[in-house]
C-alpha cells in the first residue's frame, strides 16, 4: 500500500463500530487470580460481589471463557455519539524526529468527558439502570473517571457520589465543576464523611490522598445505602472488557490499509487504556498467530509494574474491598504530591498483572519532567494538548521512534492517546514556569507497603 494513501486520519464507518467487547481472558492460559474475601480469603463468589457491583457486571468480572460478550443496543447508540474514533498517522511528529518509524495514535478524548473512560462509564451506568438502581459511587484521580461517569448518569438519571483525591480535588477545580455541572456530588477523599476517611484522616492529618482511600470510602457509601451500588474506571476485568472497543477498532483501521504495528504503547495507572487498547493484539500474541512488542508505562513516582510486588493485596487504603493478586507497592502507598498526573493507584489490573508476569508484555516508567517535555513537543507539532496520563505513551512512543532514527529501522508504532489535558492547567503551568519536579521513591519509601502485603498462601 502507497504511503501517500494512508490519510492523517482513518475513520471507520459507523456501522464499524465494534457489536461486541473482547474478552481477552479467553484466550489466555493462565488466567488472572481470583479475587479473594478479605475475611476468609475464599474466592468472592457472585453473591458476595453482587454486594458491591452490579448483577451483570459481576457476570462480566468473573467470565474467563467467553471470547465476546455482546455489547447491548442501547450501549451501542450512544457510542454512536463519539464513536469510532479516529487512528491518526503522526506525520508531523515523524517529520519532526527525523524518524523513519511511522507513528499511528487512536485519540480517545474527542467526547465530551475529554477521555476514553466513557466506554466503560456508559456501560456501567447502563447495568445500573437496567438493575433499577438509585445510583452509584465510585472514585477519581485526576477526575476523568468522574467526569465520564457523571456524564453517563446524568444520561440514565442515575444519582453519582464522587470521591476525589484530594489534591487533585484542589489542583483540578474546572474538572470538578464539569461533574457538577452534570449533577455528580463530588468529595474531596479522604474525607470526614465516612468512617473509613475519618480513620485515614485521624493516622495520617494532612494527607493529600490516593485513589486506594477514595475506593474505601466510595465503597463504604455503596454498601451502607440502599439502592446503591459501586463502579470502578479501571483495574477490574470488567472495565477491560468495556475498553476493548479501543483495540478492536484500532486494529480494524490498520487491517484497512494492511499496517502491521511492530510495537503497542499505553500509559498504565490501573490498566484499563492499556488493556482495551492491546485486547485483540494480545489475543492473536496468546493464540500464536502473530507477535507484538508491547510495553505498559508508567510513572517513576508510582511504578507499580516495574519496582512492585506480584502478590496479593487489598484495592484500598481502608482494607475493606477484595484481595486481588497485582504487581502491587501496597495499598498503604501514596504518591508524592508532586505527582501531577493520575495514573496514581498503588496496583495494576490483575489480567495485565498475569500477562506481564508471563512474560506477554514489557513495562517501562518515565519522570513527569521528561513527559511533560514529551506532551510539549507533541502538542506543538500534532495540534493536540494531551492528558498528563497520555503523555506517558507519548513519551516513550518518541524515544522509541529516536532509536528507529539511530538505527534506521522503520518501525511501525502505535500507542493510545487516552484524552486531552484541557484541564490539567496546573500541571503544564508548573512546567512552563520551570517549577516541576521528579521524584522517585527509594527502596525504603516503597518498603513499609510491602511489609503490610497480607499473607495469603496462594
Amino acid at each position: 500500500m502507497s504511503e501517500t494513501k494512508i490519510p492523517y486520519k482513518i475513520y471507520l464507518k459507523e456501522s464499524e463500530i465494534p457489536k461486541q467487547w473482547y474478552n481477552v481472558r479467553a484466550d489466555m492460559k493462565n488466567k488472572p487470580a481470583p479475587l479473594l474475601n478479605p475475611a476468609t480469603l475464599a474466592p468472592m463468589t457472585a453473591e458476595e460481589l453482587g454486594g458491591v457491583f452490579c448483577e451483570e457486571l459481576v457476570r462480566q468480572e468473573l467470565d474467563d471463557t467467553t471470547a465476546y460478550i455482546d455489547i447491548p443496543q442501547e450501549i451501542q447508540d450512544f457510542y454512536k455519539m463519539y464513536r469510532p474514533s479516529p487512528l491518526v498517522r503522526a506525520y508531523c511528529l515523524e517529520e519532526k524526529l527525523q524518524t523513519p518509524a511511522k507513528i499511528y495514535y487512536k485519540f480517545e478524548g474527542n467526547n465530551t468527558s475529554g477521555s476514553h473512560k466513557l466506554n466503560s462509564a456508559i456501560a456501567q451506568a447502563y447495568y445500573a439502570k437496567k438493575q433499577g438502581l438509585k445510583g452509584v459511587t465510585t472514585e477519581t484521580g485526576a477526575g476523568q473517571w468522574g467526569t465520564a461517569l457523571s456524564m453517563a448518569c446524568a444520561y440514565f438519571g442515575l444519582d453519582c457520589k464522587v470521591y476525589m483525591v484530594k489534591v487533585s480535588y484542589e489542583q483540578k477545580p474546572f474538572r470538578r465543576e464539569v461533574m457538577r455541572t452534570y449533577g455528580a456530588s463530588v468529595t474531596p477523599s479522604p474525607s470526614d464523611t465516612t468512617n473509613v476517611g475519618r480513620k485515614i484522616l485521624a493516622e495520617h492529618p494532612g494527607t493529600t490522598g490516593s485513589l486506594g482511600c477514595a475506593i474505601s470510602e466510595a465503597v463504604e457509601v455503596a454498601t451502607s445505602n440502599e439502592g446503591y451500588r459501586y463502579v470502578l474506571g479501571s483495574v477490574l476485568n470488567q472495565v477491560l472488557l468495556h475498553q476493548s472497543v479501543i483495540g478492536l477498532e484500532t486494529k480494524a483501521a490498520l487491517d484497512q490499509y494492511g499496517i502491521t504495528p511492530d510495537i503497542i504503547i499505553g500509559c498504565a495507572g490501573g490498566g484499563s487504556n492499556l488493556g482495551g487498547l492491546i485486547a485483540p493484539f494480545m489475543g492473536e500474541k496468546l493464540r500464536g498467530e502473530k507477535d507484538y512488542r508491547i510495553i505498559a508505562v508508567e510513572p517513576a513516582s508510582c511504578p507499580s509494574f516495574t519496582r512492585g510486588k506480584y502478590a496479593y493485596d487489598y484495592c484500598d487504603t481502608g482494607n475493606i474491598c477484595p484481595l486481588a493478586k497485582m504487581y502491587t507497592l501496597g495499598s498503604s502507598f501514596i504518591p508524592s504530591a508532586n505527582h501531577a498526573g493520575g495514573l496514581r493507584f498503588h496496583g495494576m489490573s490483575t489480567t495485565l498483572s498475569q500477562l506481564y508476569h508471563d512474560g506477554y508484555m514489557e513495562a517501562a516508567s518515565v519522570e513527569q519532567t521528561a513527559v511533560f517535555e514529551a506532551a510539549t513537543q507533541f502538542a506543538r507539532v500534532e495540534g493536540i494538548l494531551p492528558a498528563p496520563e497520555s503523555s506517558h505513551a507519548i513519551r516513550v512512543a518518541i524515544d522509541e521512534a529516536l532509536k528507529c532514527k539511530e538505527t534506521g529501522e522503520e518501525k511501525t508504532i502505535v500507542f493510545g492517546l487516552t484524552g486531552t489535558g484541557y484541564f490539567d492547567m496546573v500541571a503544564y503551568e508548573k512546567f512552563n514556569n520551570g517549577e516541576m519536579t521528579d521524584y522517585i521513591p527509594t527502596d525504603a519509601d516503597l518498603q513499609p507497603g510491602f511489609d503490610a502485603l497480607p499473607k495469603v498462601e496462594k
